[in-house]
């Protein structure tokens, strides 16, 4: 049997939890907030600078500036500028979540064990409101951010391929991993724009479990539905 591939996996790894969530919160320590802190700082420093100059007006030196960072510690947290503009996170899932669903599990109903993927995927996902609107305005005046976004995307489905081809190779479904990539990346968008509707309280990950029953009712309609 093939084993995941690093392309869907996080160094980190996660707790075991309802299959159609996340699992509770995992805590962070001192360090984690610090480095999440300065995440931060450069994304909205980045962001701001562009709205302010625009895309091309603005260097990776402009934002370690604002922040007061030399760039060898931007480039340990994102690989490009454009990357910091769009707050892209790792889209990752962790190593023990990974290897449980190429098991089989955690349910061996596979929507459920979607679910769980998507939701270690959400809660690695640390994003504000205010910074995924940001992000949004930034890609309508800078074009060039959605065909950074769209390789993004485009990056982790195949990585989400690669997991799914392991499941299958194990010769625990034969559905087409293609076609669960994309459901992995409706699920994670479903519950992003539901979180969205609901002014950010909370995350995304509170949200799944919500766009997880509407997909079922679509699979599964009930008689007269």
């Amino acid at each position: 049997m093939s084993s995941p591939t690093p392309a869907a996996l996080s160094p980190e790894h996660a707790p075991a939890g309802d299959p159609a969530a996340a699992g509770a919160a995992r805590p962070e320590g001192l360090r984690e907030r610090k480095k999440r802190r300065r995440r931060d700082d450069m994304v909205d420093a980045a962001q701001r600078l562009v709205l302010e100059r625009g895309l091309d007006a603005v260097t990776v030196e402009d934002v370690c500036d604002a922040v007061g960072v030399s760039p060898r510690t931007f480039f340990n947290y994102f690989p490009s500028k454009d990357d910091a503009v769009l707050g892209l996170e790792p889209f990752a899932v962790g190593p023990e979540v990974a290897a449980e669903f190429v098991r089989g599990g955690p349910t061996g109903v596979l929507l459920d064990d979607l679910a769980r993927l998507v939701g270690d995927l959400l809660e690695r996902q640390a994003v504000s409101p205010e910074r995924m609107h940001s992000a949004l305005d930034l890609v309508q005046r800078e074009p060039r951010l959605l065909v950074r976004h769209a390789a993004w995307i485009e990056e982790h489905r195949a990585g989400m391929v690669e997991l799914f081809t392991a499941r299958r190779d194990a010769r625990w479904f034969a559905a087409d991993p293609d076609l669960l990539a994309l459901v992995v990346m409706s699920l994670v968008r479903a519950s992003a724009l539901a979180w969205q509707r609901d002014d950010g309280r909370g995350s995304p990950a509170d949200h799944l479990q919500g766009a997880v029953e509407q997909l079922r009712s679509i699979l599964d309609p009930a008689p007269g539905g």
